[in-house]
Formats: structure tokens, C-alpha cells, sequence
């Protein structure tokens, strides 16, 4: 059978598969690959670090589906062809987990962020060492990142999206995080209340655009199945509906909260197919988030730091707790900034697919 060489883009191996195909899966990473026409040769390659064209750094590649660490390839660093056409390895059947982590700084720009890349570095560290998740399953996009695929572009942040829900099962836990700059666009398919959707802002979104809330929806939250949950940390300004979830949580001071229906008849269905997606946002919809140094004297995520400090305390509580806590600690940052003693100029927001009661549910990550 004629046979040709391709890269998986994701994590980096070379496989052999046969000319004719026009679609395959890699049996590293699980990704589907679109083949192209008359793709380059790449010869016989030299041992496993000598790749013409560099291995990813980090871990080797992008993490696997549910954690598994990518096979280093066979001796001559090509997949022969039958590897296509073996089974995929068996899939654990408790405590899956994945993480996409992405962080935005603008190098260069005039309104370039201090402190993105902060933010990713603490939210990994609290993931892998507090909250139990495999470093392998954290996917990471900054601009400190070599590997092109691994910054934080336009293309790579909606094929990133993707990988967080490729093939989840029942019984696991996604998480994404974002920081970075966000912008409200005018809404032109009559599915948001205020008139306007929300989007984040990748590294090259001026000249590639931004990525609409509208997206981000129908890319990890749609796609959900029963027995899936998601967490969404968005760290951004005009976050408190980012991921057009049906339902918003309203909560006063004293801790009493109702749910908001934002289910709109005339729109697209927003909803999951059955699983659970949940936001925590830095702001309301009409506010601005903000990096800090009162925490740590380090530039950072107001909301990051106080998620962070929030689960090293207590990995366990409630949703209701979580969000009394996340105020009261960015609202003693901002009365620490503005001696005038005016209130924070945030306020952190939790949406969901579904109403539950946030004061006895336990959130687990």
C-alpha cells in the first residue's frame, strides 16, 4: 500500500498513513487531522529528539485525551501505518480531567497587560498541586509559549476550544480559563438582552477579529453530554455573561440570590446536551475588571487571586460561598486602592446552564 508521511500539528508525530486517505485520527493526541495534498516528505528522521522540525516544548505536545501522556514515537520516529488502525488506549473511568488555560498580555501594544501570564501560572499551580489535575491535561496558550500552536491566536484559541470537549465522557471535568482583553460588540442575531455580545480578544485579533461569546457557546458548551461538567474562569472585562449561558445568578450582599432567565425563544438554544456548564466572571456585563498588585505586590488578576486564596482554603464548598468570598476579597483590594471608600468597580457574576441552589450545592472542580 503507497503510504506518505504527515505531522500531527498538536503533538508533533509523524505518522505513515496511505495516500488515498483523506481524514485521519492520531493516535497520540486523538485529534483529526485534514489531510493535504501533496504534503512534503519529511524523510527518515534521527532519534526522538532530533525532529527537523522541533517537538513542542513543555511536556512534549498538547495533553491527551484524559490525561494520557503522548507515545513517544517508534524507532525511526515514524507511526507505521497499521498504529492508524489500532484502538485507542482504554479510557480511565473516574476523575477525568482536562484544562485549557489561556492568557493574553499584548506585547507591544499601548494597552499591553502586566499581568496575563501571572494569572495562567498561579491557576495551573492550584490545579495540579491543590485541585489533583494532571499536568498532562492542562493545555496552556501564552505568548512566553515556543510552539506556535501554544500561543494565543485566533486559530489556536477556537482549535484549542475544541479540544477541551473532544470525545468527554461521562464523569468528566473541563476547565476553562481566560485572561486577557474583552470588548462588546453590537449583537446582530437578537440573542442578547442588553444589545450586545461579548468577545475576548486573542493576540492577533486586529487584523484576524475577536471571538463572540456566540462562539465560545457552540464550541464547549452546546457540546456538553450528560454526566460533563464545565467550569468557565473568565478573567476579563464585560465577562458576566461570556459564555451565553441560559440562566444568571443574582445575589445581594447578605447572600439571598435568584436566578435570571436568559432564554431568549426567537434565538439559538443556548443550553448544553444534557451536561452542566458553569461561569464564574470577573464583572457584570457592564463592568471592568482589573489587575492588582494589593495582593501580592505581583500584578495580578483581581478575581484569579481571590479564586485562588478562596480553594487553597476550603477546595470544598459551596457556589454561594465561593461567590461571597470572591466579593468581599476584590472588594477590600479596590476599598484599599480608592481610600475615598467608594464601592468596587467589580463585581463577580455566576451564570449556569442549569438553576440549582448556590448555597447547597458543592462546587467540584
Amino acid at each position: 500500500m503507497a503510504t506518505m508521511r504527515e505531522r500531527c500539528r498538536w503533538c508533533g508525530l509523524l505518522l505513515e498513513v496511505p495516500v488515498q486517505a483523506q481524514t485521519i485520527m492520531c493516535p497520540g493526541c486523538h485529534t483529526l487531522i485534514q489531510l493535504q495534498r501533496n504534503a512534503p516528505s519529511y524523510g527518515s528522521l534521527p532519534t526522538a529528539y532530533g525532529y527537523t522540525n522541533p517537538m513542542p516544548a513543555g511536556n512534549g505536545g498538547l495533553p491527551t485525551a484524559y490525561g494520557y501522556t503522548n507515545p513517544m514515537p517508534a524507532a525511526n520516529n515514524v507511526y507505521p501505518v497499521e498504529s492508524y488502525y489500532a484502538p485507542a488506549p482504554p479510557r480511565v473511568q473516574n476523575n477525568r480531567r482536562r484544562a485549557l488555560l489561556c492568557g493574553v498580555t499584548y506585547r507591544g501594544h499601548k494597552k499591553s497587560l502586566k499581568g496575563s501570564i501571572n494569572n495562567v501560572k498561579w491557576i495551573r499551580n492550584l490545579l495540579v498541586e491543590n485541585l489533583g489535575f494532571p499536568s498532562s491535561s492542562i493545555l496552556i496558550l501564552t505568548e512566553d509559549e515556543r510552539d506556535p500552536y501554544r500561543k494565543p491566536t485566533k486559530a489556536n484559541i477556537r482549535e484549542s476550544l475544541n479540544w477541551l470537549v473532544r470525545g468527554c465522557q461521562p464523569g468528566d471535568s473541563l476547565f476553562f480559563y481566560y485572561s486577557g482583553h474583552a470588548s462588546q460588540v453590537l449583537d446582530r442575531d437578537g440573542d442578547e438582552m442588553d444589545g450586545f455580545d461579548e468577545s475576548l480578544c486573542p493576540m492577533d485579533y486586529e487584523t484576524e477579529g475577536r471571538i463572540l461569546d456566540d462562539e465560545i457557546n457552540e464550541k464547549i458548551v452546546r457540546p456538553l453530554p450528560r454526566g460533563v461538567t464545565l467550569h468557565a474562569l473568565m478573567d476579563t472585562c464585560f465577562s458576566g455573561t461570556f459564555l451565553d449561558l441560559p440562566f444568571m445568578c443574582r445575589m445581594n450582599r447578605d447572600g439571598s440570590a435568584k436566578w435570571e432567565d436568559h432564554r431568549n425563544p426567537y434565538s439559538a438554544y443556548k443550553g448544553t446536551s444534557g451536561g452542566t456548564a458553569i461561569c464564574i466572571s470577573a464583572c457584570d456585563d457592564h463592568q471592568n475588571s482589573a489587575d492588582t498588585t494589593a495582593f501580592t505586590g505581583t500584578t495580578m488578576g483581581a478575581l484569579t487571586f481571590s479564586f485562588i486564596e478562596t480553594l487553597k482554603q476550603e477546595p470544598k464548598m459551596t457556589y454561594g460561598r465561593l461567590l461571597m468570598s470572591l466579593r468581599k476579597l476584590i472588594d477590600e483590594a479596590q476599598r484599599g486602592i480608592f481610600q475615598d471608600g467608594r464601592a468596587a468597580i467589580q463585581v463577580p457574576q455566576l451564570s449556569s446552564s442549569e438553576r440549582f441552589n448556590i448555597h447547597s450545592k458543592i462546587m467540584n472542580l
